[in-house]
């Protein structure tokens, strides 16, 4: 059985969870984001996780988290953490959107809302930005590589973002 689900990747801060609420109202479909759902299998936060065992752990998690996406989600907007698109799975589970966006962007993009330092700080990988910058032309190329659509999110109106969403996903039927 093919997948109905819309899976959102992109690097940290791109606007993921925003996007994926959004969709909602434009679809038939919930949202769920994986980083929330292996918060709440481990019953802690995400930067917990990473201090006390580490990205490997954590890594694992993420492939528990695919599978049972694969095996029991449908119909579903899936938003990822920044790492997710590396789950050997990622097709079986759903139409795979990428939102660009360049990473002066993004940056802008979290300086800009009301809640920015939490933002900032939830993301600990972005407290050194030359790093973060380093990780993001890393994965650019991958990003698009596992893409069934990409959709530029840079300085464009959501309403746009979603259109582009929805038909870019409708197109690879």
């Amino acid at each position: 059985m093919k997948k109905n689900n819309i899976i959102l990747i992109g690097f940290m801060g791109v606007g993921k969870g925003t996007i994926a609420r959004a969709l909602v109202k434009s679809t038939n479909k919930f949202a769920i984001d994986t980083d929330d759902l292996i918060e709440s299998m481990e019953n802690r936060k995400i930067k917990k996780i990473f201090k006390k065992y580490g990205e490997s752990y954590f890594r694992d998690l993420e492939k528990k988290c695919a599978i049972w996406l694969e095996n029991s989600v449908n119909d579903t907007i899936i938003s990822t953490g920044g790492g997710f698109y590396k789950q050997e799975n990622l097709s079986k589970i759903g139409k795979v959107v990428y939102l660009k966006s360049s990473f002066e962007g993004i940056i802008q993009r979290i300086e800009n809302s009301p809640n920015a330092q939490s933002k900032f700080k939830k993301r600990p990988l972005l407290k050194e930005l030359d790093k973060a910058r380093e990780l993001f032309n890393q994965r650019v190329r991958q990003y698009e590589a596992v893409a069934n659509v990409v959709v530029d999110v840079e300085n464009i109106d959501i309403d746009i973002i979603i259109n582009n969403i929805i038909e870019g996903t409708n197109e690879n039927n």
